[in-house]
């Protein structure tokens, strides 16, 4: 772990992210030393840091900081936090900023193979995403409606058994995404994938599958998406930069067998990532 490019794993009890989830961070793949679609996620970082008003740490410095930690650590989970630094008492921002970045590293998860493959079962989760447009959008470090929304079930429960993630709508009933991952549908060839302007997270896999569809003349939309129409759709499939993408085979005692589309995708951006 690193804590402003020093080797360490301490930060000041006034650092803003640890008392206000005041910050952002990203979290992508290494793969044999390499980080998979970093100037993508180092994009992110520097749209969502300007959204907030924190001054983003250089993308040559947090590179050199990285290509150090893949030599030690080639393969992993990496984890790059940035939050608005020290401050005074109360939640008004200083008037000078000095940004905290940490990175972190830890082993890749041991999901199985078929899961990408025959796909997972998900579950509808009954907390309900607020709404700010303000933050929409933004991978900020208060996560707590994705706490809540993931302490709904687990795996040693009956009701959790099997249950890899789970849905999140929003207070008008809107499925927006899911509690580690962006939402696709597939509905009569078009692809489909919630509105993220008044919350949730836009993930760098949500836009890498948007352009894959823009390279293939495949006709996308983003708009507000109901229950309904995602229990009826084709496909349904979940992505995030660590899973890659995931079809989704069992909701709410609706079944899907057959994933073409998620297919190809996936097989593209594999191809990609290699």
């Amino acid at each position: 772990m690193l804590v402003n490019g020093k080797q360490g794993n301490l930060i000041s009890i006034r650092d803003r992210g640890l008392l206000y989830g005041d910050g952002v961070f990203r979290t992508l793949r290494a793969l044999h030393g390499k980080a998979q679609h970093w100037p993508l996620h180092y994009q992110k970082l520097q749209q969502d840091c300007a959204a907030l008003g924190i001054p983003c740490p250089d993308f040559a410095l947090l590179s050199a900081e990285l290509n150090g930690l893949l030599l030690q650590y080639p393969d992993g989970v990496v984890k790059l936090i940035v939050t608005r630094g020290q401050g005074t008492r109360g939640y008004a921002p200083p008037a000078r900023v000095d940004p905290t970045h940490i990175w972190d590293i830890t082993p890749l998860p041991d999901y199985p193979a078929h899961w990408g493959i025959r796909g997972i079962k998900v579950r509808l989760c009954q907390f309900r995403l607020s709404q700010q447009p303000r933050l929409a959008g933004i991978k900020h470090l208060n996560r707590l409606e994705n706490v809540l929304a993931a302490a709904e079930w687990n795996n040693t429960d009956p009701n959790g058994a099997d249950v890899v993630e789970g849905l999140l709508m929003d207070p008008e009933g809107n499925v927006i995404e899911g509690t580690r991952s962006n939402i696709f549908l597939v509905s009569r060839g078009k692809l489909i994938t919630p509105d993220l302007s008044r919350c949730g997270v836009a993930g760098v896999q949500r836009d890498r599958v948007t352009a894959w569809a823009a390279q293939h003349n495949m006709e996308l939309q983003v708009r507000d998406v109901g229950l309904d129409e995602v229990l009826h759709a084709d496909e349904l499939f979940v992505v995030n930069s660590i899973i890659g993408m995931w079809p989704i085979r069992e909701l709410d005692q609706q079944y899907w067998s057959e994933f073409p589309i998620a297919a190809k995708i996936r097989h593209e951006l594999n191809g990609q990532d290699a």
